[in-house]
């Protein structure tokens, strides 16, 4: 079970955040797996570890499923991106077909969410980090087709109320979800590839979604941001939390499009 921290993790990592994501993710799952955020500071022991990836992987198809058909239907675009969360993910033959019947389970009419995101929290707590991934899973299927419905609000305020996630940090993922959603409904995308040559400019809308900031935000806000994001992803830092050579690389590419970003947004702002 060891591989659930370290794959699901850091594959929704990798789907929900481009290669940021996946960095996140990846040292993300090797801190469920190496046993950090347990209460107390103390070390998470190999079964407590083995529930919560296991719970992370089964909750977070369930509200999947749960979040695209809360509006009544699932529609072929959410289909898609739950398969395409699959695809990067990686996953085999039998561990698709597990989070192909937990989607399905999700959209079930019985399916009952309060009780679903409380088991989650009661085994993840002490993993901020891994609630947060949980809701940006949710938010990122809500808005496969848009703005969510009235139904996935209250879907998705029952898991934020569920993991404990304050009103702050909710309306902070859910703004860089939308302005990511917005840049790819306009034909652009909001992170480069692994293996993708930098580039040298980036469009205005690209670069406050890069910053997950609104175009109305001050440049204080704007200068804010850039700075917390660059202390957070900043290679030199991670380098001390063990991370790969190969995801090294991939900081070192988010870091320069962060810069990018800001550089464009001061650039337009005279």
């Amino acid at each position: 079970m060891r591989w659930f921290g370290t794959a699901v993790a850091g594959g929704l990592g990798l789907v929900f955040g481009g290669p940021l994501g996946a960095l996140f993710g990846a040292a993300l799952g090797r801190g469920v797996d190496r046993g950090w955020g347990a209460k107390g500071g103390e070390r998470l022991t190999l079964e407590q570890r083995s529930r919560i990836q296991q719970r992370f992987f089964e909750a977070g198809f369930r509200v999947m499923g749960h979040v695209a058909k809360a509006d009544g239907r699932v529609s072929k675009a959410e289909i898609a991106y739950a398969e395409s969360v699959m695809t990067r993910m990686g996953l085999g033959a039998p561990q698709r077909q597990s989070a192909i019947a937990l989607f399905g389970a999700g959209k079930a009419p019985e399916f009952a969410l309060a009780p679903e995101i409380a088991a989650l929290h009661e085994v993840a707590a002490g993993q901020g980090p891994m609630l947060h991934l949980l809701l940006e899973v949710a938010l990122s299927m809500a808005y496969v087709d848009g703005p969510p419905s009235r139904a996935q609000r209250a879907a998705l305020e029952t898991i934020r109320r569920g993991l404990e996630v304050s009103n702050g940090a909710y309306r902070r993922i859910e703004l860089l979800v939308s302005l990511q959603r917005r840049v790819r409904d306009a034909g652009g995308d909001t992170s480069a590839g692994p293996g993708a040559a930098p580039r040298r400019e980036l469009p205005l809308a690209r670069a406050y979604a890069v910053l997950g900031v609104r175009a109305r935000a001050s440049d204080a806000e704007v200068k804010r941001a850039y700075r917390r994001l660059m202390s957070q992803h900043h290679p030199d830092k991670l380098v001390s939390q063990g991370v790969s050579e190969a995801q090294i690389r991939a900081a070192s590419q988010k870091t320069q499009e962060i810069r990018r970003a800001y550089e464009t947004i001061t650039r337009a702002r005279g």
